[in-house]
């Protein structure tokens, strides 16, 4: 027997749990960005265009994370950081499951490297220089470390999918609240 007032389901979920989970996506980022920091300056494995992206990515949603903490008991800008952060992680997934993929092929039919990196940052254009990057090159084929059986691009978009399912969740509560 139920009562009219007994909420049913698990959204919306309570604004302390919401609070908990923006921190926690702000530490998760600061926590991936120092592990690919130290993987570039202690292990000296050079970032490929794609693997900027992703970190590019991950800075946004980790900001995103922290305005969304920052910004809780505000109702519009609450809900413009929830998207900002949603469409950050599905920018994520989709360039860490381009690098996958650019992983997978057969080596002839992997792009061929271009110039480097600090060269197109000079030269290009910004919207050029973003096509170019999220192209990949043949840098980005190489699967240089591994965990579990995973390349990092695969480590990545876990954490991607991660983040996109946490958005959507924290939006539906967070609108179902309102």
């Amino acid at each position: 027997m139920t009562s009219s007032s007994t909420q049913t389901g698990l959204l919306p979920l309570h604004p302390t749990l919401l609070s908990i989970g923006y921190l926690v996506g702000f530490l998760s980022c600061v926590g991936l960005l120092a592990a690919a920091y130290y993987f570039e300056y202690v292990l000296y494995l050079d970032p490929c265009p794609l693997c900027i992206m992703q970190r590019i990515a991950t800075l946004a949603i980790g900001l995103g994370c922290l305005a969304a903490f920052f910004t809780r008991n505000g109702k519009i800008s609450h809900l413009i950081a929830l998207v900002f952060i949603l469409a950050s992680a599905i920018f994520g997934t989709w360039v860490a499951d381009h690098h996958v993929w650019i992983q997978g092929l057969p080596a002839d039919q992997v792009p061929s490297c271009g110039t480097s990196l600090e060269y197109m940052i000079e030269t290009l254009p910004l919207n050029e220089l973003i096509t170019t990057m999220l192209r990949g090159n043949g840098s980005c084929a190489d699967v240089v470390w591994s965990f579990w059986g995973l390349s990092m691009p695969e480590w990545t978009r876990i954490w991607f999918f991660g983040f996109v399912v946490a958005a959507v969740v924290a939006l539906a509560s967070t609108l179902k609240r309102r």
